[in-house]
This record gives C-alpha cells, structure tokens and sequence, in this order.
C-alpha cells in the first residue's frame, strides 16, 4: 500500500519537478526585466524629488553666479551612494556648473540624443552607457515666474543593478529548485492521507457545519488548521464587508457601532489642554461657551458619539462652581452626552506648562514661524509635572485596565509613557496637531529625547500629513535608538511598538438643525446690513486665532497690494478678519497684536472714503452660529497660515456654503491644501501672488464657483470628522486583536514549561 501511494507521488512530482524548470527558465528574464523598470522607475521618482529640493536654492545662487555656493549644493547631493553626478546647463545647452564626477562625454544632450543611447526598452529610456557602466540621466527644467532658467542634470550610478540582478536570478533559480522540492516532500505527505475526510472537514468548515452540534467535532485531518482557516475567513469576511460600505458615510452612528463592534464597547477617555465648555462667572450667573477651537470642533465630534470622558484644563471661572466631588461634569449643558473631567493648575504650573514650554517652545519650533522658541529648565520642570498630573486624572478616571485613551496634542508628548507604565494593556491614540518639523530644527529642543521617548508610549501615533509623519520618523532615527520598519511605519521602542500614521483631520458635516434658517440672499444682505455696507458690496473674511502663524500679516498686505493694482475694487471691497484673541499675557504675541493693530490703521487710512474702510478688524470672540453667517455671507474666505497643521476654517468654509458659492484662498502650507485642490492655492509669502488670486476670486464667474465649491464640499462631507476618528479606532482595534493573538501564543509556548517545572 505504502508503495502505491509512494509510485502515485513520484508520477506527480517527477513532472511537477519539470514544470518548476520551465517555469523558472521563463520568469527569470522576466523578473530581470522587471526589476531593471522597477529600478529606473524609483530612480526617476528619486529624480523628481531631488529636483525639487534643489530647485529653490539653485533660483537663488544661478541669476546671482554664486559658484562656490552651487558647487557646495551639489557635493553634499552627491554625497547620496546611488547619485553619481550633478550638473546645470544654460539655456544654450552649455554646462555651467557640474560635479567633478559629471561625465564630460555627456554634456547638455537633448532627450532625443540620450534616446538613441538608450537600452531601448520601455521605461528605460533614461539610461546611457559609459565607459564606466550604465548610468540613469534625468533632466528638469528650472523657470523663475514662468522663465526658463536652465536645466538640472541628475546622473545616477546603475552598476548596482547589474549587482543586484545577478543576486536575485541567483535567488530565484535556489527558489525553484527548493520549491520543486518543498513541493514533491509535501505530495509524498498527502498522498499518505485521506483526500475524503480533509475536503469533508474543509467543506464543513467553509458552510460552517463543522460543528452543527455540541457534541459534534471536527475530523482528525481538519482539527490542527480549524483556527487558522477560521481566522483567515474571518479576515475575509471583514475585507469584504470594508469593501461593501465603503460608499457608506461616516456619521456619529456609525462610529458608534465601530466602537461597538471592534472596541467591544470599551471606555474612550479624551485628554487635551482645552476643554470643550467653559464656564464663567458673570453678574447675572453662570454662563457657558465654547472656545474657538479647531481641536475642540473635531474631537468633540468623537466624544458625542462615544460617550466617554474628556480630561482637560479648567480655566474657566466658574468651573469649579459646577463640578461635582470627582471634579466632573456632564456636557454639553443643554444635552449632556458625554463627561468633563476638569483638572485644576496652579498660575506658576499654567505659566510654565502651557504659556512657557508648549506655546513659547514647541509651537515656534514646529511651526518654523521665523520665532525663535525659548526652552528654559523651570518651564520644563513644569511641563513634566503637570503631564504627571493628567496622566494620573487618566489613571483615576480609567474603569479597566485597558482603555482607549486619546491623547490631543503637544501639550502632553510625556503623557503616553507615564499612562503606559501604570496601564501597559491601554490602547494610546496620541493625535499631534500641529506639524512635525525636520530633525535638525527639532534638535534645537535640550529635552528631545525625552519628548519623543514620551510619544512613542503611544500605540498609534497620528499626523495631518504623509509629510510630517516622515520627518517624525527621521528625528526618531537620528535622536534614538529604535528598530524602524519605514515601509510599515513603525517604531519599537522600549519593547512597544508605536504604529505612526497620518490621518486628516476634518470637520463634522452639518446637519439639518445646525443650518441657518437664512437664505442666501437674506444672509448675504443682512451680514452687509450689520456692516454698513452696501447689498452688492464684496466681502472678504478670515477667522483665525489671533496668532503669528496664521499670516495675517501676509494677507492685509495682499489686500493693500490688490488695491494698488485694482483701483476700482476701492470702495466696493471689504474684509472682515475675526482674529480671537490667544495667549495674550505672552510678550511676542502682545506685539503681533499691536503690529496688525498698526498695519489695519495704516491700510484703512490709505484707502478710507468718507464711511468705507478696507479693512474691518474684530478682536474678539465669535461662537459657531455668527462665524456660519460670517461664511455664507461672504464671497470670500482667505486662509494664509505660513504654517499649519491641516486648518479647519477652510474645512468650515466648504461645509457652510450650502448655495455652493463663494471662493477659497488657501495657504499651501496648510495640511488642507494636500486635500482641497479646487482652492485658490497661494504662497503667502508671496504678496503679489495673493493679490492676484484675491482679485481672480472677486471676480470668478458663478459656474467656476459652483464647479470648484461642489468639488471640495463632496470631499469634506466624506472625508469627516467620524471617517478621521473611524481610521484610528479602526488602527486601534487591529492592533488590540494583535496583541491579544500574540498573549495567548506565548501562554501557549510557556505553558509546557511551567508543566515541566
């Protein structure tokens, strides 16, 4: 019997064995083809980036001939081990400038030259030969304000390939043979077995009649591979059913169930810095509002449908009035959903904390602001004990020992270690709101590593953009000891792993309730009524915190310059800037404040007539209903951060203009211009270029307006707050199943030693 089925599998193998062979003479040309496209594919990527690094530096250095300067840009390029040579060729195809590397043989050759040089395939159109070996030439071209300037020749070494191809036809060849191998033990395996009974268990297990009793249990065959095929069905079925609604909108109910479904219903807890409501103590009473906040708009979305607690700062002079013994409240007022947990800071631990090491630190250092950030030892001292103080209102607050805690901002980058040292099953979302600068500028800090051995406590570390994420990735590579996995984005650190993603923040999408009852029309004349305007008068607004960051600066100037271009604007243009006042006990933004102050005076004198003033400047604070007129009202809403994390008034904008109207102008230093391409997208740097996009909005035509504004408002009505919190408990989810998968596995390895034992 034994040699039937042996004789059986040899008669299987033996030609299995000959088609592995043939198979194998096949794809390795191919996959050598392939892997040369694939190469000079990356290479033209790589080309493309590092032009545009060195595009910006080169417009500077070519018109000003500052040769040593172009010769010290190029050397540290070609420090790179694949990039060979650099060189830059005027416009009559001369080489001005080129590394010592650069080939003399090679020159300024148009495209159509180094075609017929070329290997002729497709795709590698961009490689030449040389005495030296096969090298990859890219070719940009460099203009300034629509003037060409020259080109940019990049030369990469392609001798790795030749390497690296007869390594992999080497692989590929062992592969096969150890395949053909593999293959014919396991026939010689299963030919000893009973097919019948294992596509019985596989049937039944498939229609899930593999255990239709108690009693019931699964053949001997099919016993050792239920679990896996189980969990492989599983993870099928959920693929399947992501792919099914994905055209589902995200709504709070649905979040809701996501929490449900793959949190099992467990405790959310919020921390952040800013509290969603604040009370105040007033002559007639208590009163409650809601600070202008973009963070506070987005998170407070999750917390409604969550229904879980908030953890933040009372700072409100009235919130100790109404919290209960714990220090909490329900809220919202009107119908509470969800819990406020105040934590209260003395003046010298909020100096230190929030206006000291957060706002005169880390904000100038990650937005690159051109201010300069000032660290001192007792605002540090500070900052950790009051992180201390929120980590343990996290730990009270916590009803299990693994919650999913939402960790808001860099107000708490020491947060997540100390709440994973007393919590270690806790599931950490830490969100950084603002961006992640490069590694050089973040070193400036004295406690980096510090901070970031804070950060990576975090389960899931989230970022606006792809962007700010890698930079974050960089400064870990270069300021700590870690095992980084680039290609899954994630970080071990301190035996964790801290899986680093980025996820858009937005808004959530109005709904019916919280749209103005006002026409368009009504809207728009009543605004200009309050105003004093005219009903056909332009309107421009922006509404930010009254912050250096923001470019408002930038855009009065912008306004100033449009008006010198564009007399006629004069007197039928206005723009309203809401600026909210922030941290204005600290010394740089009390100048701002008087700067824009001066500039307003200075550009409504130039311009006044008689009751008309360019610009109107409102200091103050403004809650949602008046912004929302404010939106709709206007014809124009400008967005000119010089640097931001993503900017949800752009967002706000979008979602207020129901009547698909009006026109953005937006920064594109904003997370949100990586989004909203229908916008205006302007450098706000560049004052002229604002003016002309600023007039260009004054004047689209109302089917450009609608086309561009339908555009942007089906993407932020999709991509939503709910979808942004939906992707990171969805992260959440799959890395808790991953780590209990992984607590049973080495229970399983360990226990047969504890027998043992």
């Amino acid at each position: 019997m034994h040699l039937h089925w042996t004789r059986m599998s040899l008669r299987f193998a033996a030609p299995l064995a000959l088609v592995l062979a043939l198979c194998a003479y096949v794809v390795v040309p191919l996959l050598d083809d392939l892997t040369l496209r694939w190469f000079v594919r990356d290479l033209d990527i790589r080309s493309k980036v590092l032009a545009s690094t060195l595009e910006a530096p080169l417009l500077d250095y070519v018109p000003a001939k500052e040769k040593t300067k172009i010769n010290q840009l190029f050397n540290r390029a070609v420090e790179d081990e694949r990039l060979y040579a650099l060189a830059f060729c005027d416009q009559t195809e001369r080489v001005v400038y080129a590394t010592s590397t650069y080939p003399a043989s090679l020159g300024c050759h148009s495209q159509e030259r180094l075609d017929n040089q070329g290997l002729g395939a497709a795709g590698a159109k961009a490689l030449v030969h040389l005495p030296r070996g096969p090298v990859h030439v890219a070719r940009s071209a460099l203009s300034r304000d629509g003037e060409p300037v020259g080109k940019l020749v990049l030369v990469h070494d392609m001798s790795f390939i030749e390497r690296r191809s007869a390594d992999t036809k080497k692989y590929v060849i062992g592969f096969f043979i150890l395949l053909g191998i593999v293959i014919s033990l396991i026939t010689v395996a299963i030919a000893h077995l009973s097919w019948r009974g294992w596509i019985h268990g596989v049937r039944g297990l498939l229609r899930g009649e593999l255990l239709p009793a108690p009693h019931s249990r699964p053949s001997p065959e099919v016993s050792p591979l239920v679990a896996d095929l189980r969990a492989l069905l599983s993870e099928y079925h959920r693929e399947r059913q992501s792919h099914q609604d994905a055209g589902q909108a995200w709504t709070a109910d649905r979040l809701r169930g996501l929490l449900r479904n793959e949190l099992a219903g467990d405790e959310v807890l919020v921390v952040s810095n800013r509290e969603p409501y604040i009370h105040r103590q007033t002559a007639d009473g208590i009163e409650v509002s809601r600070p202008a906040s973009g963070l506070v708009t987005a998170v407070e979305a999750v917390m409604r449908a969550c229904s879980g607690t908030w953890i933040a700062h009372g700072s409100g002079s009235g919130d100790r009035a109404v919290v209960d013994d714990q220090d909490c409240v329900s809220v919202p007022p009107d119908r509470p959903e969800y819990t406020l947990r105040r934590v209260w800071l003395s003046k010298e631990e909020e100096q230190g904390y929030y206006y000291g090491f957060a706002n005169e630190g880390l904000w100038p250092l990650c937005h690159i602001a051109h201010v300069r950030p000032v660290f001192r030892s007792s605002d540090w001292e500070q900052y950790v004990k009051v992180n201390q103080r929120f980590a343990d209102a996290v730990i009270a607050q916590a009803r299990t020992d693994n919650p999913v805690v939402l960790v808001q901002d860099y107000h708490f980058a020491l947060l997540p270690r100390m709440v994973r040292e007393v919590l270690p099953r806790a599931t950490i979302i830490t969100f950084w709101h603002i961006p992640w600068p490069n590694q050089e500028s973040f070193g400036i800090c004295p406690w980096r590593e510090e901070i970031l051995a804070g950060l990576l406590g975090s389960t899931i570390l989230g970022f606006h953009t792809p962007f700010h994420r890698k930079n974050f990735l960089e400064t870990v590579d270069r300021y700590l000891e870690t095992r980084i996995e680039s290609e899954a984005s994630t970080i071990s650190y301190g035996g964790k792993l801290t899986q680093v993603e980025d996820y858009p923040i937005s808004i959530a999408w109005p709904g019916a309730s919280e749209t103005s009852a006002e026409s368009r029309a009504e809207c728009r004349n009543n605004v200009r009524r309050e105003l004093a305007l005219h009903a056909d008068h332009l309107l421009g607004i922006g509404v930010d915190r009254l912050d250096y960051t923001k470019g408002i600066v930038e855009r009065f100037q912008a306004i100033e310059r449009m008006l010198e271009l564009n007399p006629a604007m004069v007197g039928k243009f206005t723009f309203v800037q809401i600026a909210a006042p922030t941290r204005s006990s600290l010394e740089e933004y009390q100048n701002f404040e008087s700067r824009v102050r001066a500039l307003v005076l200075r550009i409504n004198q130039r311009f006044s007539d008689g009751s008309y003033v360019p610009i109107v400047l409102k200091v103050e604070h403004h809650d949602h209903y008046q912004l929302n007129r404010y939106y709709r009202g206007a014809d124009v809403c400008m967005v000119t951060s010089l640097h931001d994390g993503m900017n949800l008034v752009a967002k706000e904008f979008i979602a207020s203009r129901y009547d698909e109207r009006g026109v953005l102008l937006l920064s594109q230093f904003t997370g949100a211009a990586r989004e909203l391409h229908e916008a205006l997208i302007v450098n706000p740097y560049h004052i002229e270029q604002s003016a002309e996009a600023l007039y260009q909005a004054l004047t689209m035509p109302d089917a450009e307006q609608k086309e561009r504004m339908r555009s942007m408002r089906t993407l932020v009505k999709d991509f939503n707050v709910y979808r942004w919190a939906g992707h990171m408990l969805l992260d959440a989810a799959r890395l808790r199943k991953r780590e209990r998968v992984t607590q049973k596995i080495n229970l399983h390895h360990r226990a047969p030693l504890r027998r043992v034992i």
